[in-house]
């Protein structure tokens, strides 16, 4: 059995896997991290190997605490990964983007993948059919959309994302669920279409915290479970235990 950590911006997310399929996750605060974690140790006693994830600052004596319980790798660029990586720095592109195209890898293989992970961030990640990871683009997240336009302005109110009722917005509030909302919508749409003009069979995965809220008002995308990027942290710890 393995154990794979993803510490993302906001939360931290376990998966216990048997071979490839997940038999327990859970979303926790770090807070409660070694109490989760030797819980876990306490539960499921087969479990050998594990590997952790940060896009965040974990604690040293957490990650320590980890070590000392599993034979625990932590993700990096020097890990060996199931696809090649061509990204030019390769040293500050983020964990969470090398666990989900290697999820990409697994669940997709030998097709041009285009991955969207709609989180604090919104991430595009491309790989191609000969498994090779080409990059992709950075942009903000819906609420980091949203907390913008209330903090860098005077009189804007900080709302939580809702679908607009129309393109034109007829209240401020309005206004800016649907220049937030549309915006990004209109943004992914483009990003979709400049892909498929390159790669005409392109297979479209969303994922990621905003996922669901995204999916209902976009076309041609496959909603991927929120264990994505859980499954492609595990097929790394896999293919660098098969190595």
């Amino acid at each position: 059995m393995n154990l794979v950590i993803d510490v993302g911006n906001t939360s931290i997310k376990i998966g216990v896997f048997e071979e490839a399929s997940i038999v327990h996750h859970e979303t926790l605060k770090s807070e409660n991290f070694l109490e989760v974690i030797q819980k876990i140790k306490n539960d499921y006693p087969l479990i050998k190997r594990g590997i952790l994830s940060s896009v965040f600052n974990i604690k040293e004596k957490d990650v320590v605490f980890a070590q000392d319980l599993f034979d625990m790798l932590i993700l990096d660029h020097t890990l060996k990964m199931p696809f090649r990586n061509l990204y030019a720095t390769p040293t500050t592109l983020g964990a969470d983007r090398l666990a989900l195209v290697a999820a990409s890898v697994l669940k997709f293989p030998e097709k041009d993948a285009l991955i969207i992970d709609a989180g604090t961030c919104i991430t595009y990640d491309f790989k191609n059919k000969q498994e090779e990871y080409l990059g992709g683009a950075i942009a903000p997240g819906l609420r980091l959309r949203y907390t913008s336009l209330n903090s860098f302005t005077s009189k804007l109110p900080l709302l939580d994302p809702e679908p607009p009722k129309n393109h034109i917005g007829n209240t401020t509030n309005e206004a800016i669920h649907s220049g937030v909302v549309k915006g990004v919508l209109y943004e992914i749409e483009g990003a979709i279409a400049e892909y498929c003009n390159t790669y005409p069979n392109l297979t479209v995965i969303l994922t990621g915290g905003d996922a669901h809220f995204l999916s209902k008002r976009l076309k041609n995308s496959i909603f991927a479970t929120s264990n994505f990027l859980l499954e492609g942290l595990n097929h790394i710890l896999a293919f660098n235990n098969s190595q």
